[in-house]
């Protein structure tokens, strides 16, 4: 099953709890920021990890995983059936093992899925978050990771220190891009939407963000096309530095 994107986030963005905010206001201060999990950590060793484990066959096995993944943390926010990203995660690898007929055994699963907490930081990342702080702004995740797996992935970096919060999906039971994850933010950082910068590694959910009325930064670390979906990011670049530059100009 392919999982129309357009179509939800039409859906999704109907339910927003604002529309799309302004473009940001010269001299206004962003006083905190909220970052997709993958903005900070490269994902793409989950595809070496799946290569080593199944040469030829781990490339095409990750990106169907991947894909899955995300459909159907999407599809379980819709049916009102959450289940927690790790265990969305066993599912999608499941089905993605007997879509390309490969005996995925338990030390292989295993693997792949400890592969998900083994993610290294973007060679940018550490040091611009290190500034972020030293100039007062303040951090959070907001993730569809657990509490557990975003806690896992900030010792393995030394980043766990940087951040105030680490918002997972699971505190509302319902996965990005729905409000109620976007909505996290402002709770936690007790600061007005215009004070706050969502930094988004996915398209989707770069949209899902500014749907919702946060001022949003695309960290568009793979050169990705815009998603058609009728609403775009505030600014994009490839890197952590582009974004302090943004939030500090």
């Amino acid at each position: 099953m392919i999982v129309d994107r357009r179509g939800f986030m039409a859906s999704v963005g109907a339910a927003a709890l604002a529309a799309n905010s302004p473009a940001r206001a010269e001299g206004r201060r962003v006083k905190a920021i909220a970052f997709d999990v993958f903005t900070i950590f490269d994902p793409r060793s989950i595809t070496a990890a799946a290569e080593a484990r199944l040469p030829g066959k781990g490339e095409a096995l990750a990106a169907l995983w991947r894909n899955r993944q995300f459909e159907y943390c999407w599809l379980r926010t819709l049916y009102g059936n959450y289940t927690d990203f790790w265990r969305v995660s066993e599912e999608a690898l499941s089905f993605a093992g007997k879509s390309l007929k490969l005996e995925l055994d338990g030390p292989t699963r295993a693997a792949l899925m400890q592969a998900l907490v083994e993610i290294g930081p973007w060679p940018d990342s550490v040091g611009a978050l290190r500034r972020l702080r030293e100039a007062g702004v303040r951090l959070a995740y907001l993730s569809v990771m657990t509490p557990h797996m975003l806690e896992t992935v900030s010792k393995r970096a030394g980043v766990g220190d940087l951040f105030e919060f680490k918002l997972s999906t699971d505190a509302v039971r319902a996965f990005k891009p729905d409000p109620r994850a976007y909505a996290m933010a402002e709770r936690a950082f007790q600061l007005p939407r215009a004070e706050i910068v969502f930094a988004a590694f996915g398209g989707w959910d770069a949209g899902g963000a500014k749907s919702f009325g946060l001022e949003t930064f695309w960290v568009n670390r793979l050169g990705a096309a815009r998603e058609e979906l009728g609403v775009a990011p505030d600014a994009e670049g490839p890197t952590l530095d582009d974004l302090a530059k943004y939030v500090q100009a």
